[in-house]
């Protein structure tokens, strides 16, 4: 994924320390500038979860963090630039992280891609609804924010491309009946994100499993191929 407009200093400039592939923490140890930028993500997501998008100060992250507070100003050019990455950060996560065997049927490899979007992968720190609170406040925000909106904008048209990719797939393998691939794969997206909204801002904890449910048997089920009796 591109980095977003305005991102982090490049990689050989020269960092605050004086080593450009290395940062220096309050205890003096030093960590390469890879490693640097997944110490602010996670403590950008603590301080997130604790302060809101609204009231966030970058303070907040670098107290949440052993790394001194200037790598950060560093790394990033102010709020706007690290919550741009940021973004792209937890988008990577995700996306990264789809495992199909390479020889799953087109039925097997669609389910887990619903799965995925509803349960998410698991993480040693923040669960997946931690991770998707934070991704839906950050979400609400770009109504507003010409940038992010893109951001979100070409997440959600990998998911729906990805969903119509299998479709296509389907079909043309026989599985799947010949239906709008497009429709099928906006339907099933614009289900996934009103079930994540329902989880986050109403509180309804069963949302992705009904969700999931739906899906297999209004949608899945219907793009089945039947044989017609002679």
């Amino acid at each position: 994924m591109s980095e977003s407009q305005g991102g982090s200093a490049g990689e050989s400039a020269e960092s605050p320390t004086g080593n450009a592939d290395a940062d220096e923490g309050s205890g003096g140890e030093t960590v390469s500038s890879k490693d640097t930028k997944e110490v602010i993500m996670e403590a950008t997501f603590r301080a997130l979860s604790k302060h809101g998008y609204k009231d966030l100060r970058m303070r907040d992250i670098g107290e949440e963090m052993d790394l001194t507070r200037q790598v950060i100003h560093y790394h990033f050019d102010g709020k706007y630039d690290l919550m741009s990455s940021f973004l792209e950060h937890i988008i990577d996560q995700y996306e990264g992280s789809v495992v199909v065997d390479g020889d799953a049927d087109p039925r097997t490899e669609l389910r887990a891609r619903v799965d995925q979007c509803l349960f998410g992968p698991e993480f040693e720190e923040f669960s997946h609804w931690d991770r998707m609170k934070v991704y839906h406040e950050l979400y609400t925000q770009a109504q507003n924010d010409g940038e992010h909106r893109e951001i979100f904008n070409e997440h959600y048209e990998r998911i729906r491309g990805s969903i119509v990719e299998v479709v296509e797939e389907g079909i043309e393998e026989g599985v799947f009946r010949d239906v709008d691939a497009d429709g099928m794969g906006q339907l099933v997206t614009d289900v996934i994100h009103a079930a994540r909204g329902r989880r986050i801002s109403l509180g309804h904890e069963d949302a992705p499993e009904e969700a999931r449910k739906a899906i297999d048997e209004f949608i899945l089920e219907s793009l089945e191929r039947t044989e017609r009796a002679e």
